[in-house]
């Protein structure tokens, strides 16, 4: 079944609804929208620039996690995580990428826009991804125990609120990990939360 105001251009698969998750009625079917002109070599390319966000998020002593926001394959937005920066907990990488895409197109509304970001966006920034009616969607490392875009919850994808954001996931997946894993585990040695 296609999904209500996906363009038919987008329209490439049927993919079954999460299960056990409770977001999707059982047993209810969606259609992904598609992007017919994003490629792989241009994932890794916008998520190399996210990368080197996150080393900005790790030079600054925060957890390693950067965002960049791309319109017509030119990056219009950037931002790192700043929580302990700015000791604000809203301000994730997402956020900074988003507002400054924003500013760049003098509009909210992202509709033509991609996403691309170090790691699976949480609740609030998974949000943040739907009200901005992004086009898509892609992450590296999955975040098991706070991801929103599929792992925990999949809040970009449910058909109860009134846009849903294609995702891809796993671009870059082993770099995205690695950087988190190192940043964490020497906050370990050092006796740090």
């Amino acid at each position: 079944m296609r999904g209500r105001g996906i363009p038919r251009r987008w329209v490439r698969e049927e993919i079954p609804a999460p299960a056990g998750r409770g977001d999707h009625p059982a047993g209810v079917e969606f259609t992904m929208p598609y992007d017919d002109t994003a490629t792989s070599a241009d994932d890794e390319r916008f998520m190399r620039a996210a990368l080197d966000e996150a080393g900005a998020a790790l030079d600054a002593g925060d957890v390693p996690v950067g965002a960049v926001v791309v319109y017509r394959n030119a990056i219009i937005g950037r931002g790192h995580n700043q929580r302990e920066l700015l000791n604000d907990p809203t301000a994730h990488a997402e956020m900074p990428a988003l507002t400054a895409a924003a500013g760049h197109l003098r509009s909210w509304r992202l509709v033509d826009c991609t996403l691309y970001v170090t790691l699976e966006p949480c609740v609030m920034c998974a949000g943040a991804v739907v009200n901005a009616r992004l086009a898509r969607l892609v992450y590296g490392a999955a975040d098991p125990k706070a991801g929103a875009c599929g792992s925990l919850f999949d809040i970009t994808r449910d058909l109860r609120l009134n846009h849903q954001v294609p995702v891809t996931a796993g671009v870059l997946a082993d770099d995205c990990a690695r950087l988190l894993q190192a940043f964490f585990q020497d906050q370990r040695r050092r006796g740090k939360k």
